[in-house]
């Protein structure tokens, strides 16, 4: 099959980028980690004993760079539906992260442990409809937010990509009731022409009780 000329740009512009050698250059698995390594500069994320849950993490790069900053004594358990190559250090569950006996399978690994940060760069297959593409962006969020309100600790933290659209507003909304601070992001990592921005959500406010 003949390949697609905006596939051909996509391989091109991706064999050029900065972030793409970087990532070469220093092991990481991925570009994306760059994006990780600068919010966690500006929001200082990660600290030593912290216990990470990463979602959609494959290929690994964001869980390889918090991994290093959450030792000694940190945990960091990684959900994605795709596999991944193992990490020292980090538990990776493979399966549907919108599935119960996923979820049953990360609460068996936190074996009651409660949670500073979740950190999620999930986004679903693109179509490049933004009808589609946003709808099903937020229900990835949606998703993680409600994870955040069963195992995050009081005063933890969550990290989501979502994109601008209908529906954002009102997940914000959401996310500044459960939240003491909350910011918005797009690291110089993120390509320019991406609608990605990165909503960081700390001061969980946990239900009494």
């Amino acid at each position: 099959m003949a390949r697609r000329p905006t596939s051909s740009r996509w391989l091109a512009e991706h064999h050029s980028d900065e972030y793409v050698k970087k990532a070469r250059e220093l092991g990481y698995r991925s570009r994306a980690v760059f994006k990780l390594e600068e919010l966690d500069q500006r929001f200082r994320l990660l600290r030593s004993g912290m216990t990470v849950v990463d979602l959609g993490a494959a290929p690994g790069g964001w869980s390889q760079f918090a991994v290093n900053r959450i030792r000694p004594g940190g945990a960091i358990i990684a959900l994605d539906i795709l596999a991944m190559e193992p990490l020292p250090g980090v538990s990776f569950i493979q399966g549907d992260f919108r599935e119960d006996a996923t979820l049953a399978r990360l609460r068996a690994e936190l074996v009651g442990r409660p949670v500073d940060l979740i950190l999620s760069d999930m986004a679903p297959n693109m179509s490049g409809i933004r009808g589609v593409d946003i709808p099903r962006s937020l229900y990835l969020v949606e998703l993680a937010l409600d994870l955040a309100q069963q195992v995050l600790r009081p005063g933890g933290t969550l990290v989501v990509k979502t994109f601008s659209g209908t529906g954002f507003d009102e997940f914000l909304r959401t996310v500044r009731a459960n939240f003491s601070r909350v910011a918005l992001s797009k690291p110089k990592a993120s390509r320019s022409r991406s609608p990605e921005t990165y909503v960081v959500a700390s001061g969980y406010r946990a239900p009494a009780g």
